[in-house]
């Protein structure tokens, strides 16, 4: 069944969402993304992202890859993949130190022994059954749980709204809105509240955000580049 691209349907946002926020992604149009095919990978890019900013966990991400994983050739050059779970339990302790992952090494390794038991009942679960799943993996609470599943099933109602990365590119959009500061913990459940009980509306809201933001990352970054 996999790889499966998942689409947002701009008539489907929400109507109580600001209208200069529903606006800027109605211009989008329909977007696609390809969820991830790989629930490991999933879960590594989640685990990679505690803590950290999001430059330095996409940095980390790629120099992991690079320093253990396989290098595969593409229609774009070489690309480097997540190094297995059962390969990441075989890593010495200092190797995880000498990319800068030596934070992120007690988690990986129990996710992965947790993944190599679990892998083949949850790739087959709902995406809120997944959640529970990861949740019981030590040092993986509700906020990775949730992005990792996220990011396998496509299914972006049930990531975690109120990650920075959904309220900065938000705010950048719709800049007059009166959005609650940082610290403030209302954000989500404004956020979600919009949506109501309409799944898919608030999973085209927030995958349309998240794709306005990677677009506009990367004129940040290279006003001549492309975006995947």
């Amino acid at each position: 069944m996999k790889p499966t691209f998942v689409t947002t349907d701009p008539a489907r946002l929400p109507d109580a969402a600001p209208a200069a926020l529903r606006d800027v992604l109605n211009q989008l149009g329909a977007t696609q993304r390809l969820a991830n095919p790989s629930l490991w990978d999933a879960i590594t890019t989640a685990i990679l992202r505690q803590v950290v900013r999001a430059d330095q966990a996409r940095k980390l991400y790629r120099t992991w890859c690079g320093a253990y994983g396989k290098t595969v050739d593409g229609p774009f050059g070489a690309l480097a993949v997540s190094p297995t779970a059962g390969e990441v339990l075989a890593l010495a302790e200092h190797r995880f130190a000498d990319i800068g992952a030596r934070f992120h090494r007690p988690t990986l390794q129990a996710a992965a022994a947790t993944y190599e038991r679990h892998h083949a009942e949850w790739e087959q679960l709902d995406v809120g059954d997944l959640v529970s799943a990861l949740i019981s993996i030590p040092r993986i609470g509700p906020w990775t749980a949730a992005a990792a599943a996220a990011d396998y099933t496509g299914d972006f109602s049930i990531y975690p709204h109120d990650d920075l990365a959904v309220r900065t590119w938000a705010a950048k959009i719709a800049p007059a809105h009166p959005w609650p500061d940082k610290k403030d913990k209302s954000f989500g459940p404004m956020w979600t509240g919009w949506a109501d009980t309409d799944r898919t509306a608030l999973h085209s809201l927030t995958l349309s955000t998240l794709t306005w933001g990677a677009h506009a990352r990367a004129d940040l970054e290279d006003p001549c580049g492309s975006q995947r």
